[in-house]
């Protein structure tokens, strides 16, 4: 028990890069929570962490071992969730899409939370083939994620055979190209620039080969994390943008932009195959309430 309480100490810790605000937030004194650290970083024979002043930062090692201890939390949290039949409190590790985030999930997840208040969720973001390799190697335990069309009957299809994962359509999104107002043509234009996200996503995926980015040397991606940065970029007059209608209807349009549909794309929520624990086969039979894959 005292080696899952180092662990879950030192996730703290480096989650919040201070031992005042993990002590703080774990309930404990600065000087267990250090003294903890030690301790275990002496088990190790390896420095975690790097201290600089009053300040500090995850090692070459810490970086890695927090990986391992994360999954070693998770697994354990599983487990006692499992053997005992749902009684021990569950956790749902879930990632997303930033835009699912945005505008399917708040609802979603929030409902659930009230009709199952025992079970814990925590929420990450990222592209879709990020979300997919973190599922495959257990960082998290389901994500909702989108594969761009293209990869659909390709040497993909034979790729997502492989993976081990299970893949449920959960909701279908229009795609949008934002555009400044009074470009008849992208081809004709001198437009050349690409608000989007960074690789890996799908949106950016389908945005590239819809504007046959691939194939063009003038063409230029300004990388954001934030979908009201795209629409303002592309207000400026300088630039466009691709994002989903539902993410877009909880936003102000610019006047100074036109809208024009791309095509749609399915969500869908993707777990490893054989994971199986009541938390998460209650989180399914909800989904499917709310309206998974409709």
């Amino acid at each position: 028990m005292d080696d899952f309480e180092s662990l879950r100490i030192f996730v703290c810790v480096a989650r919040e890069l201070s031992v005042t605000g993990a002590a703080r937030r774990l309930g404990k004194s600065p000087s267990n929570v250090t003294t903890k650290l030690q301790k275990l970083e002496a088990s190790l024979g390896v420095d975690l962490l790097v201290r600089t002043g009053k300040r500090i930062s995850l090692s070459h090692a810490g970086e890695m071992f927090l990986d391992y201890a994360e999954k070693l939390l998770a697994l354990r949290a599983e487990s006692m969730h499992v053997v005992t039949g749902g009684r021990a409190p569950g956790t749902i590790r879930i990632g997303s899409m930033e835009a699912t985030a945005a505008s399917r999930l708040p609802d979603c997840l929030a409902s659930f939370d009230t009709a199952f208040p025992e079970v814990r969720l925590e929420l990450r973001t990222g592209p879709s083939m990020t979300l997919m390799d973190d599922v495959r190697s257990g960082r998290i335990d389901c994500a909702f994620l989108a594969i761009p069309p293209s990869f659909l009957g390709s040497e993909w299809s034979d790729r997502l055979e492989v993976l081990d994962l299970v893949f449920q359509d959960a909701w279908e999104e229009s795609l949008l190209l934002l555009s400044p107002k009074g470009i008849a043509d992208l081809e004709d234009s001198t437009l050349r620039t690409l608000a989007a996200f960074p690789p890996g996503c799908t949106y950016r995926r389908i945005a590239e080969e819809t504007l046959n980015l691939p194939e063009s040397d003038d063409w230029t991606v300004q990388e954001t994390s934030s979908y009201h940065v795209m629409v303002a970029l592309a207000s400026t007059g300088r630039c466009v943008t691709v994002l989903p209608e539902s993410v877009l209807d909880t936003m102000k349009i610019p006047e100074t932009l036109d809208v024009t549909p791309l095509c749609r794309v399915k969500t869908q929520l993707a777990w490893r195959k054989g994971y199986e624990t009541p938390a998460f086969s209650q989180f399914l039979s909800h989904l499917s309430g709310a309206g998974l894959g409709r």
